[in-house]
């Protein structure tokens, strides 16, 4: 039998086998920059929130020594004429005395109103921000909140009383947060919804018409003014707020605010164009052009109204669009129009 000696062989190195070849890896990568654009529009970096220090308001003082000053003045007023009143004839100072009374009383409900409307605002406020956690971070506590909110809020109303029950039966049965906000939103909130779309439709409506044939620019001011105003009271109303002065004011710099942020007060030419036809304005009086204008304005208030006094905020996908609304209010109410999202539904 021939046995073999040990040998000792050397393995070639893998690098010097194989022949040194460029590959799509080893070519050096071009990165080609960007050309920069020439705008005059900067992008600023977001800044770190930079509190104030606090000073004394002296404009502040002013105006409280100044109320103060005015309220003792109107106080020893008010006691000098009673006195002057019983001096005369004790019957007199009675009068006086009671309407006095009346008054005190009437001013005292009036800022326990003005007081109980701006918490419930703000009441609402909350819940917005509870809903929207419950949606977007499905937390159970802040949708306990909101949904005992909302049962305490539309407690005792008829027009959602249906849903109130329904919703009181079946939110224990569902588990997920955002299923329980989208439960009360479908039955609780849509009803709502719709009497909203009838208020603002109906106000637009009235600001086109009234824009149209007021002849004085002036009143047409004023005319929208109050318009817009009692439509947010009653949008206000309808979604469970307290519509006082102070209240009403609030809500109308947080809808300021609002159609600042989403740019909802840039309205072009091809939306009128669109809602009203192609060249329709042009062909008739400026006085309907202005009133138009006026009219989907006031349209756009109104659906950024409802959008804050909403206690569940909905998605944008789902919210109503001006232009479906607009094609409602120019054909001055004509019902056997669909909107939109009733084909869908359908």
């Amino acid at each position: 039998m021939n046995t073999r000696t040990p040998q000792a062989f050397v393995l070639p190195d893998e690098t010097d086998a194989k022949p040194k070849t460029k590959t799509a890896r080893d070519a050096p990568e071009l990165v080609f920059e960007p050309e920069r654009e020439h705008t005059d529009i900067v992008t600023v970096p977001n800044a770190v929130d930079f509190k104030a220090p606090r000073r004394f308001r002296w404009a502040g003082l002013l105006i409280s020594a100044l109320f103060t000053l005015f309220t003792l003045w109107a106080s020893l007023a008010t006691v000098e004429l009673i006195e002057s009143f019983f001096a005369r004839n004790a019957v007199l100072g009675w009068v006086a005395l009671s309407i006095a009374a009346l008054a005190a009383l009437a001013a005292a409900v009036i800022i326990l109103r003005e007081i109980f409307g701006l918490m419930q605002l703000r009441k609402i406020e909350q819940l917005q921000v509870h809903a929207a956690r419950a949606i977007n971070l499905d937390e159970q506590s802040a949708a306990e909140v909101a949904c005992r909110e909302l049962l305490s809020m539309y407690e005792g109303r008829k027009d959602v009383a249906w849903g109130l029950q329904q919703f009181a039966s079946h939110k224990s049965d569902i588990l997920d947060p955002k299923d329980r906000m989208n439960l009360a939103d479908r039955l609780l909130l849509q009803p709502l919804d719709e009497a909203a779309h009838k208020i603002i439709a109906r106000r637009a409506r009235r600001v086109t018409v009234l824009t149209t044939v007021t002849p004085a620019a002036a009143l047409d001011i004023l005319f929208v003014a109050a318009q817009n105003l009692s439509m947010l009271r009653e949008l206000a109303a309808l979604y469970g707020g307290r519509p006082s002065t102070l209240a009403t004011l609030k809500l109308a710099k947080m809808v300021a605010t609002h159609l600042a942020v989403t740019g909802g007060l840039a309205l072009s030419d091809n939306l009128i164009q669109h809602v009203v036809g192609k060249g329709l304005l042009g062909r008739l009086s400026a006085r309907f052009g202005e009133g138009a204008v006026n009219g989907i304005l006031t349209s756009r208030i109104g659906l950024a109204a409802a959008d804050v006094c909403r206690p569940i905020p909905r998605a944008a996908s789902t919210g109503e669009t001006l232009t479906a609304m607009l094609k409602e209010v120019m054909t001055f109410g004509d019902k056997s129009t669909p909107r939109e999202g009733d084909d869908a539904k359908n």
